[in-house]
């Protein structure tokens, strides 16, 4: 009778309405709908029909993006990308959102000295750490819905799935809203995973100050905030210290957009990630000498942006003989007078490869190419340019734990297992991140993977960003079958 109460009063959207469930006969259920379900009792076919719910999904997924949307593309209500800079009045806008929102579904929130918020559904046992999904509600200046905001907004239907069905874990279940993920109001990617993971100093951080974009206030130029500083303006610098000692996890898991074309030019809807890539940032200046454009022949110059554009070709050419990735995204050119020989260029340098050994080889050559290229403009006056290089930040390239990978890769198998293809294996995708995310600073602590949707186009860090509801929905399917997964992997 309990079993049968249990059926009837489960939403259907919990389900995988194309299977059954069979329930072990020898259990029984509450018919208060608490304390229903074990994650340590669940069979493989009950955890395979273990499904998010599309709807809900999406509308809070687009609810989520009312703070900070930015450029419209379409005529659709929801047809705009965002505009949300870490730190800003539309992000603290969200995370208060997203901070009632976990105490309603009743968690614990706590935020640490970054501004990271954790918010934990108690498992049955207070003396082990959480497993949690996170990624980060900061987008780019001109960026999309989907970018981190979906791995937060899955995490968020995990845990609600979990309360519809009365579903126990062992250990809690988290969601974690990682500050200045983006790097882009901040300018160092994944800045307060890496001080969690002890990899960055917190006083790095805290005094890392902003630069100007297109969606910042006119003061980021003029009187830049820090980071502490806009922490403490919206009210999220927090007395908990920001370390995996303090806020220990299980293991971490994360679903994203791929933000590249492999998937959806292959009609998959599934990857596996097992690995991201690794990437160094830099800052260059090439120094040379400002002169008049009409007065000074090409022999007699020393054009930091001629040198410029001749490393810029060659960056591009270097990295693809290795596999690699190399590309400029900041340039900034003095004095910026139309009748004067630039004799200043700062750029930055994005360089990402497969390998650590890969990215070291590109830079390797492009150090001693550059020096050639600033040594050969302005010669022949004896004033050669010169380049000067600094290190941003350095990310090897990471592997995923396989204790995580297996729990992902089962997951998917099961979720798309209802696909009316032949061969639905074929949905599912190993595959290795190209972009950076928290994951990476969470491995070197804790069991990691990540799991890839498709989105159109493989366009990110775009207005257009998009990702269906279908797709969306098989992310945190896959996500919420994981973290169960892992969970009796931990327990039993």
């Amino acid at each position: 009778m309990a079993c049968s109460y249990f059926l009837r009063t489960l939403p259907r959207t919990c389900l995988q309405s194309a299977k059954p469930i069979l329930f072990n006969p020898a259990r029984t259920f509450s018919s208060s709908r608490i304390q229903a379900m074990l994650t340590t009792e669940l069979s493989e076919t009950e955890i395979s029909a273990l499904r998010a719910n599309k709807e809900r999904l999406a509308s809070d997924l687009h609810h989520s993006c009312q703070w900070g949307s930015g450029i419209r593309w379409g005529d659709g209500p929801t047809d705009t990308g965002m505009q949300r800079l870490a730190l800003s009045e539309d992000d603290k806008s969200v995370r208060d959102w997203f901070i009632q929102t976990m105490k309603d579904l009743k968690c614990k929130v706590t935020v640490d000295e970054m501004g990271n918020i954790f918010a934990v559904r108690p498992g049955r046992r207070a003396d082990v750490p959480a497993t949690f999904i996170g990624s980060h509600l900061d987008t780019q200046p001109t960026g999309g819905r989907y970018d981190g905001i979906l791995g937060v907004l899955a995490g968020i239907e995990v845990i609600k799935t979990m309360n519809d069905m009365g579903l126990e874990t062992e250990g809690g279940v988290g969601v974690v809203d990682w500050t200045n993920e983006e790097g882009a109001r901040f300018p160092m990617s994944m800045i307060s995973s890496g001080v969690w993971a002890e990899c960055i100093p917190l006083a790095r951080a805290h005094n890392l100050k902003e630069v100007p974009t297109v969606a910042s206030l006119p003061t980021a130029a003029s009187a830049p905030e820090t980071m502490k500083s806009a922490l403490q303006k919206i009210g999220y610098l927090g007395d908990i210290p920001c370390s995996y000692k303090s806020t220990p996890m299980a293991a971490h898991f994360e679903v994203h957009i791929e933000q590249g074309p492999y998937l959806v030019s292959a009609n998959q809807r599934v990857g596996v990630v097992t690995a991201v890539q690794a990437y160094r940032w830099f800052r260059l200046n090439v120094i040379g000498r400002d002169t008049h454009t009409g007065t000074t022949a090409f022999e007699h110059r020393a054009d930091a942006l001629y040198a410029f554009a001749q490393m810029m070709v060659r960056a591009r050419e270097v990295a693809a003989s290795k596999g690699c990735l190399a590309s400029v995204g900041i340039v900034e050119v003095k004095p910026g007078s139309v009748n004067t020989v630039p004799g200043e260029v700062s750029f930055s340098l994005d360089i990402r490869g497969p390998e650590t050994k890969l990215v070291t080889e590109v830079e390797k050559e492009l150090r001693t190419d550059f020096d050639a290229i600033a040594a050969t403009e302005g010669a022949g006056i004896g004033k050669p340019c010169r380049v000067e290089w600094t290190l941003d930040f350095d990310s090897p390239a990471v592997k995923f734990h396989e204790d995580c990978i297996d729990c992902v890769q089962q997951s998917a198998q099961a979720v798309v297992a209802d696909a009316s293809v032949a061969d639905t294996k074929s949905l599912v995708r190993t595959i290795m991140s190209g972009a950076g995310h928290d994951s990476v600073f969470t491995s070197k602590r804790v069991p990691t993977s990540m799991i890839f949707i498709p989105c159109k186009d493989g366009l990110s860090h775009h207005p257009e960003e998009f990702s269906t509801a279908d797709d969306c929905a098989t992310g945190a399917s896959v996500i919420l079958q994981a973290v169960v997964r892992y969970d009796r992997k931990r327990f039993l």
